[in-house]
């Protein structure tokens, strides 16, 4: 095949003699977040028919051309499981062992089935009762298969304005950071961006400064890069400071 076609909500663009990785135009459903480890070679061969319109805009087409799924509800979640419980699909494929849950004070409250099954700032799902805010899970012990959990959505322990991220990629290779690098940054899919420093880069380990603190940091997970709407490129996320 000359090119690959993909219906993801971005956008590519030459400047200054280099292929760049764009936002979709709408912003509520741009993925550049899920791309940023495309390089600008692999760019070359891809094309995104829809990245230059929102979705309303893509019903509507579908519409016109009498598609049968034009008034399909959007997809959320882990899509391509289809309708299993998420507990039953990953536990077939990791190991997990059922450990105490505790406050970040050390009292134990209850009981997880396995650290896995659970992700930062989570609320539903901890079977705590008791009176007060609800639970948020804040950090996840693997040494002692523990998971801490804080009263309230806005608990400190829930925040921190650092991170150090590994095995970065940035879709043009040639593209250099002089530390420190003030850019803009997302943590997760949707989010809006949040200004940051880029303040150290050593060998394949950076250090991320936030301007504002953030919520649920959480390891395991993409931090992606943004200059505007431009994709520079991410790193995954290995330890929240």
């Amino acid at each position: 095949a000359d090119f690959l076609a993909t219906g993801h909500y971005a956008q590519k663009k030459v400047i200054d003699d280099h292929l760049h990785l764009l936002k979709g135009v709408d912003l509520s459903k741009d993925q550049s977040y899920f791309l940023y480890t495309l390089k600008s070679e692999i760019l070359k061969k891809v094309i995104f028919p829809i990245g230059h319109l929102t979705k309303k805009e893509v019903r509507k087409i579908a519409k016109d051309q009498k598609l049968s799924n034009h008034a399909k509800k959007d997809s959320t979640g882990i899509c391509f499981i289809g309708k299993r419980k998420f507990t039953e699909f990953i536990s077939k494929y990791i190991a997990h062992t059922p450990g105490d849950i505790r406050s970040v004070e050390g009292q134990i409250l209850a009981s997880h089935i396995g650290l896995s099954f659970y992700t930062i700032g989570q609320r539903k799902g901890l079977k705590i009762g008791g009176k007060g805010d609800a639970w948020y899970v804040v950090k996840k012990d693997l040494k002692s298969n523990t998971l801490f959990v804080a009263q309230g959505e806005n608990h400190k322990a829930l925040f921190a304005s650092k991170l150090v991220a590994k095995k970065l990629s940035f879709v043009v290779d040639s593209f250099s950071v002089k530390t420190p690098f003030k850019c803009l940054a997302k943590i997760r899919y949707r989010q809006n961006d949040q200004v940051c420093t880029i303040e150290k880069l050593e060998k394949d380990l950076l250090e991320v400064s936030f301007e504002k603190p953030q919520r649920a940091i959480t390891e395991g997970q993409s931090i992606v890069f943004y200059k505007d709407n431009i994709c520079l490129g991410g790193a995954i996320i290995v330890q929240v400071l």
